[in-house]
């Protein structure tokens, strides 16, 4: 058989004669040995200790940038490559580490499409569970499912077979054999605690090992593992971690007790304790001398804008981050007493007055909404305006003397002013009067038409012969559909009558049936315009459509969900029973 444009798949003997009868290229019966090189305990550690931080700290920001501005999903079911740009920008990370990041809160169930009409990709409850842990308890949970997933982030931005790109949290990202190769990575990782292994040697291991596993991607899936498992935390400087011992297949998972728990333990037993304090500093900035208390930590990224990171975080203020902190609702008082209470060093003095400065203009100029306004000379006239009841709808209220601000369209208020018993007119951005008049509607020039005598023309035989054997046609094919249906229908009775619903309606029921396997009876109108009927086992909804086996064609087809025009549950076995 042919496995692509430059390989095809012979039978094991023609590959025997070809080789000589040898089973092996090369028989080799000594396995090729691993390159390691020695690293320092402490290196390791803590290498390992901040990438794992770093991870944690990713997912999270993640979740609340998509909680503010949560990305569209795609049609195929995707995030698109723009929004992965943005969603790279707003980490501060290339695109293949922001990918990296996506897929891993995808796979924890951190992030999930929110089934709406127009879908987007939000952060789901467990989410806010997740992000209540202290940090060694987040970084086991996105571990664990990662040494589980067939999905390879590394994936994302190449091309498949039929040329499109693949996408984050689409589809084509699934390798079937990356666990069983992660696995093996990262136990021969394990059996050499605090040496570096070398990746050709582990690849050419694997190749003496399992020569056919996972076909062509073999090497780049161990490679893939290697780069993962360093970002994550697993591994640190390129060898085992001490913190993630618990959760390697040869490192002590098999040991008594949750290995989640204890890696978690051991994580955060590695990482300094949180802190509840910063040092304020005379030039604008804030240093934390180590990782900030979850509450504290929240509080100074509304109040000023991270610098840089490392073993101390360096914050830095402004006016927009003290604006930002202002619009949050947070007084200037608040601020300072916030400051004051969590800094080891007084406020100083350049604070001090940027945020009380910046407290005293903040609202001096107030911004509201007002679809029209009512303006007059005679203030009388105005006050009795907004006194009628009549005039509640309009929601007025007064910005001047003379000025009445509305919330409502002009066309309203002028209706309603009309029936007040007033003559009111509209008038422009210059203040000049607008006045309508109906529109007189003409239609455009075209030629008169020419006096016609005489019976009308008889069309000839060809036309009317191709009439009748479409009419034919069409009848014939209602007739096989009805049969169809009635076949297909419960013990021979005829289809339910169905209900009309809206496309959000539809897609609701469609979902029940999904999630249930039950069949459904649909109304659909095809690509002619023509309603139809038919009997399905929905099998999935996503981006509008819905998939579904239709019973009465023998196939599985797509439906837009818009087309569908009613449905109906069905009366014979489920899917699940047909199977």
């Amino acid at each position: 058989g042919v496995a692509d444009p430059g390989h095809v798949v012979l039978p094991r003997e023609i590959g025997l004669a070809l080789r000589g009868g040898r089973v092996h290229r090369r028989p080799d019966v000594t396995a090729p040995e691993l390159v390691t090189t020695p690293r320092p305990a402490r290196t390791v550690a803590t290498t390992a200790a901040g990438a794992a931080a770093e991870a944690v700290r990713l997912v999270e920001r993640l979740g609340e940038l998509w909680g503010d501005t949560p990305p569209p999903v795609l049609r195929s079911g995707g995030l698109g490559v723009r929004e992965l740009r943005r969603t790279a920008l707003a980490l501060a990370v290339d695109d293949a580490t922001a990918a990296r990041v996506v897929e891993l809160a995808g796979i924890a169930g951190l992030i999930a499409d929110d089934g709406e009409l127009e879908p987007r990709w939000t952060p789901t409850p467990g989410y806010d569970v997740w992000s209540a842990g202290t940090t060694g308890q987040r970084w086991s949970a996105l571990c664990q499912p990662w040494l589980e997933t067939t999905r390879c982030p590394a994936l994302v931005g190449t091309k498949d077979a039929r040329g499109a790109v693949r996408t984050c949290l689409g589809g084509d990202l699934d390798r079937a054999a990356a666990p069983s190769v992660r696995r093996w990575v990262l136990a021969k990782v394990a059996e050499h605690p605090g040496a570096a292994v070398d990746p050709e040697s582990l690849v050419a291991l694997l190749d003496w090992t399992s020569p056919r596993l996972a076909g062509r991607a073999r090497d780049a899936l161990v490679r893939w593992a290697l780069v993962e498992a360093a970002w994550l935390g697993v591994t640190g400087a390129g060898a085992p971690a001490p913190t993630a011992l618990p959760l390697l297949p040869a490192g002590g998972g098999g040991t008594a007790g949750d290995p989640g728990a204890a890696a978690a333990d051991a994580l955060d037993a590695a990482l300094p304790p949180p802190v509840d304090h910063v040092l304020l500093q005379a030039d604008l900035t804030a240093i934390a001398p180590g990782p900030l208390e979850p509450g504290l930590a929240r509080s100074m990224a509304l109040l000023a804008d991270v610098e840089s990171r490392g073993g101390a975080t360096v914050y830095r203020f402004g006016p927009a981050t003290v604006r930002r902190a202002l619009d949050a609702g947070t007084s200037g008082d608040d601020i300072l007493a916030l400051l004051a209470a969590h800094s080891r060093t007084p406020v100083p003095q350049p604070l001090a007055y940027l945020v009380q400065d910046t407290a005293r203009r903040h609202g001096r100029v107030r911004v509201g909404s007002a679809q029209a306004y009512l303006r007059a000379d005679d203030e009388a006239l105005l006050a009795e305006v907004l006194a009628d009841r009549r005039a509640a709808p309009l929601r007025l209220r007064r910005l001047a003397p003379t000025v009445l601000a509305a919330q409502a369209p002009p066309a309203a208020v002028l209706e309603t002013l009309r029936a007040i018993g007033l003559a009111p007119v509209a008038e422009s951005p210059d203040g000049d009067l607008l006045l309508h008049r109906p529109a007189a509607h003409r239609a455009p020039a075209r030629p008169r038409p020419r006096p016609v005598g005489g019976p009308p023309p008889t069309p000839p035989d060809e036309v009317l012969r191709s009439a009748v054997e479409a009419l034919r046609g069409t009848e014939a094919a209602r007739t096989r559909q009805s049969r169809e249906l009635d076949r297909v229908g419960a013990g021979g009775s005829p289809p339910p009558p169905l209900e009309h619903l809206d496309p959000v309606g539809v897609i609701a029921v469609l979902r029940d049936a999904v999630a249930v396997r039950r069949p459904l009876w649909i109304g659909y109108v095809d690509a002619t315009g023509s309603p139809a009927r038919t009997l399905v086992d929905p099998v999935s909804v996503e981006a509008g459509r819905v998939t579904a086996f239709d019973r009465v064609a023998g196939e599985v087809r797509t439906f837009s969900v818009h087309r569908v025009t009613g449905v109906a549950p069905a009366e014979g076995p489920s899917m699940a029973a047909g199977c």
